[in-house]
Formats: structure tokens, sequence, C-alpha cells
């Protein structure tokens, strides 16, 4: 073989192997590139998904304090029922403490009350 020939082959040769060798750069590039879209694509949905949660977690929290002041407003409405109870039986009591019939009206009821078991 000559020289030139040679030559030839070996430029030919360098010439495959740039193009391998430039292809598969490319073909590694393209596959970075659709990795870095891909993780992109993840990175905005995670942001989404994490704006949805902190959403969804004060919706939550407002929820849960709305329903504790609900239960003092209904713990403070009870206490002031009780005391209104109260206040009605005192008076209660007081009205039969001074009232003159009271005692009279009593008796009259423990003796019908009397009367019907007897019977």
């Amino acid at each position: 073989m000559s020289t030139v020939a040679i030559v030839v082959i070996v430029i030919v040769a360098v010439i495959v192997i740039a193009l391998v060798a430039v292809a598969l750069k490319r073909t590694r590039d393209r596959k970075l590139e659709d990795r870095r879209q891909i993780a992109a694509e993840h990175r905005e949905e995670a942001t989404s998904r994490g704006l949805a949660a902190e959403k969804e977690a004060a919706a939550a929290d407002e929820q849960a304090a709305r329903a504790r002041r609900e239960a003092a407003e209904a713990e403070e409405r009870s206490a002031a029922a009780e005391r209104e109870r109260e206040r009605a039986r005192a008076h209660g009591e007081h009205a039969t403490q001074i009232d003159p019939d009271a005692q009279r009206d009593e008796d009259d009821r423990h003796r019908s009350t009397d009367r019907r078991t007897n019977e």
C-alpha cells in the first residue's frame, strides 16, 4: 500500500471518529436538555403543590380557629344561661320566703298529695 493510501485512510478514520464523537455529544446534550426540562416541570409541579398545600393548611387553621371561637362562645352562652337559671331559682326562693300565702299553698299541696296516696 502506498503512503498516500495510508494517509487517506487515516484522515477518513479521523473524520469518522470526529463525526461519531460529534453525534454522541449531540445525543448526550439532547438527553441532558430533556432531563433539564423534566426537572423544571417537576420543580413547577412541586411549587404548585406546595402552594396548594399551604393554602389548604391556612384554610384548615382558619376553620380550627373559627371552631375554637364558636366553642368558646357556646361555653360563654352556657355559663350565662346557668347564671340566669341560678338567678331565677334564687328569685323564686326569695319570693316563696317573703310571700305570706306561699307557706299555706305549700301545705295545701302536701295535704292533697297525702290524700291521694292514702286513697
